[in-house]
């Protein structure tokens, strides 16, 4: 009866300690939703009608042995809270980095990591625009990137180290997801639409797809934040 609620757990189970924490004094990230609001709603809104018409075009689905059952325009509510128990604690570890250290890149390096991530993105997702997961995600990443790169590459350091620290608890999580530590996969994904390459049962379109999510949050959150003051 438990595995019904194996994503709504991986949900609480990723947001729960982040979000205990934000209300610690010496931290007091509460104190910034006031900035990451209408960044994670924008985000979530654009992610839920790409996932449902993804569901729909059967590009990827949702295996019922592991949903609670309850859906909402044909996803599962595990997924609507997915676009927020995900980036939560993604944005609550970019905040802690900023405020509690002194972790950065050259500023070299953050150009040679981002010109050349959108060079490989851009040329992988033009040479397989077919595989619409593939496509769409890299290239979309490419694009956000360029944004950012001409608009305010003062965020991309931190970025780029967030999303080095969160690979753990990425592939733990993304690995219930895809099957790694089941019998079958809560997601399960088309091949016919990616690349067929696999981080152990994790599609290599995943970790991308992430980046865009957090880099799109954060882009929102810091330009918020900017206007304020």
């Amino acid at each position: 009866m438990l595995e019904k609620y194996t994503y709504l757990l991986v949900d609480f189970f990723c947001i729960i300690i982040p979000l205990v924490c934000s209300f610690h004094p010496k931290i007091n990230f509460h104190i910034q939703w006031k900035y990451l609001f209408i960044p994670c709603l924008t985000t979530t809104l654009i992610f839920l009608v790409w996932d449902a018409l993804f569901t729909r075009a059967g590009i990827w689905s949702f295996n019922p042995k592991y949903v609670s059952g309850f859906y909402c325009f044909g996803l599962p509510v595990e997924e609507y809270l997915f676009f927020v128990c995900i980036p939560y604690p993604c944005m609550f570890t970019y905040y802690c980095i900023n405020k509690f250290t002194r972790l950065s890149l050259p500023r070299a390096a953050v150009y040679f990591i981002s010109f050349t991530l959108v060079a490989v993105l851009s040329f992988i997702g033009f040479t397989h625009l077919p595989q619409l997961y593939t496509s769409i995600t890299f290239l979309s990443l490419a694009t956000i990137l360029m944004i950012v790169i001409l608009s305010n590459h003062h965020i991309l350091s931190t970025f780029y180290i967030t999303c080095l620290l969160i690979l753990v608890p990425f592939f733990i999580s993304n690995g219930i997801l895809t099957g790694s530590f089941l019998n079958r996969p809560t997601v399960l994904y088309n091949n016919d639409y990616n690349l067929g390459l696999r981080m152990l049962t994790i599609p290599v379109e995943d970790l991308f797809y992430a980046m865009l999510l957090l880099l799109m949050n954060i882009s929102g959150f810091e330009y918020l934040k900017s206007r304020s003051s």
